[in-house]
């Protein structure tokens, strides 16, 4: 059980915690605003680039399941540590690479360090803070580092790119890396909760391949259309498989099927992954825009392009600060259903721009998907690891956070592809981001009919303990 820590204690607790978060979404941002100089570099089109993207997001979104169970098995402190220090030497790799395939690599190992980190940040959150006002206010704090992340990156980034090349925004994390290694071993107490539990071999399997066949058809599809005779029956086979051997598994399973009867885990799962999509698709598709020549503007610079993104991340960081407030006047539902259909909104005025012109408009579709983004990503985060038992919340939190880089490994295929595939321009970018705003205002409605309906939460995401999981 945990013991009572000092409020210092636990400010330093909460400070390595959000490092990780940190470390995981900067590079995120980061590379998104280095993709137009990695491809002049490198001399890299369209599909390449999502694949520098997505090498991290589905390397992420496959092994968050095993990172969440390494957890709960063998210590969450030593897993966290494990995944800084993996993640660290995958961006280290990304900053000496001279190809694609290099880079591509340490982007692949990048993503297996956030996928050991993440689950571990969150489920050490979960343990820590058993009182349900303060979880909310740790939560808050911990999703606004996501904001911070975007505020810090763009703007950093860009600087770092123009002043030192690209290779400078992957081996800039290196130090904050090693300050929260060695914060996580003097602060963070270990814990674990094996109560049965074992490692998946065939559930990690089946849904790997399951995950990597969605993305290779998304991404490969477009340019070897043959491809998806393969990838698409593999893909549907490998999704029934691998409920099979969850369910034959019961709770020892990877993904524990019994989860899923729980609405408000569910709806939280299904809000996340459409968050996601969308939020992820624009991060990846406008800033390429920005930083391309259009037919009545130059391009913009790095530094500029990381400029325009700074209010959206500023407002999502302010936002995130009052996520439990808001939860408490307006419930959890209200705020998910909320925050989710207002970053739909967002993407839908960025999309009647030309491009991401006028500015003006588009910084309006952006301080809309800020302000979503804010209100909702703490409370989607405290429903999901308080709808399961303390001994769950490893893999609760993993299973939410596979839910978030799945989404954002669909959106970026996705929508990358219908970029491309309506011809790279301004109105490309129109119906991309319609199509993902779409999708969010169904992540709003589905979250609108799920959370809150039959677990009675409470205005911060805490069921009662008689309807969580096991």
């Amino acid at each position: 059980m945990p013991t009572h820590r000092s409020s210092q204690g636990r400010g330093c607790l909460l400070l390595t915690l959000c490092l990780g978060v940190l470390l995981a979404q900067i590079d995120t941002s980061v590379v998104n605003l280095a993709l137009h100089p990695i491809a002049t570099a490198l001399s890299l089109g369209v599909a390449p680039l999502q694949w520098i993207v997505d090498g991290y997001n589905l390397t992420y979104a496959l092994f968050l399941l095993t990172g969440g169970l390494l957890g709960d098995l063998f210590g969450r402190r030593r897993i966290f540590t494990a995944g800084v220090a993996i993640f660290c030497a995958g961006c280290l790799t990304c900053g000496v690479a001279n190809d694609a395939a290099v880079l591509i690599l340490g982007r692949v190992v990048a993503g297996l360090g956030a996928a050991f980190l993440l689950p571990a940040s969150l489920a050490i959150l979960r343990v820590e803070w058993t009182d349900p006002a303060e979880r909310g206010r740790a939560l808050g704090i911990w999703a606004g580092c996501n904001g911070l992340a975007f505020a810090i990156g763009p703007t950093l980034g860009g600087l770092l790119i123009q002043g030192f090349g690209w290779r400078s925004v992957f081996l800039i994390v290196l130090p904050v890396g090693a300050l929260a290694c060695v914060l996580a071993r003097l602060s963070v107490p270990e814990s674990a909760d094996p109560q049965g539990r074992r490692f998946d071999l065939a559930g990690q399997i089946f849904g790997a391949v399951a995950l990597g066949g969605l993305a290779l058809t998304a991404i490969e599809g477009r340019e070897t259309p043959g491809l998806l005779a393969v990838t698409l029956p593999v893909t549907a086979l490998a999704i029934a498989l691998f409920v099979a051997v969850e369910r034959r598994h019961g709770d020892a399973a990877l993904v524990p099927i019994s989860l899923f009867r729980i609405a408000d885990f569910t709806g939280a799962i299904g809000a996340t992954a459409a968050m996601t999509f969308g939020m992820y698709g624009l991060l990846f598709l406008l800033p390429l825009c920005w930083q391309t020549a259009g037919a009545n503007a130059s391009p913009l610079d790095p530094v500029q392009a990381g400029l325009g993104l700074l209010p959206m991340a500023a407002i999502f960081v302010m936002v995130s600060r009052c996520s439990g407030a808001l939860t408490e006047r307006f419930g959890t539902r209200a705020t998910i259903a909320a925050g989710t259909g207002i970053i739909g909104l967002g993407l839908l005025v960025v999309a009647l721009t030309e491009g991401g012109r006028p500015m003006g408009l588009a910084q309006a579709g952006l301080v809309l998907t800020g302000l979503g983004m804010g209100a909702n990503t703490g409370p989607l985060m405290g429903v999901a690891v308080a709808s399961v038992s303390a001994a769950r919340s490893g893999t609760a939190s993993a299973l939410i956070n596979v839910a978030r880089m799945v989404g954002a490994t669909l959106g970026v295929a996705g929508l990358g592809t219908l970029y491309a595939l309506c011809g790279n321009g301004a109105h490309a970018l129109s119906v991309a981001l319609v199509t993902g705003g779409l999708v969010q205002l169904g992540g709003a409605l589905l979250a609108w009919l799920t959370i809150g309906r039959t677990s009675h939460m409470d205005a911060r995401g805490h069921a009662p303990s008689s309807e969580r999981a096991p």
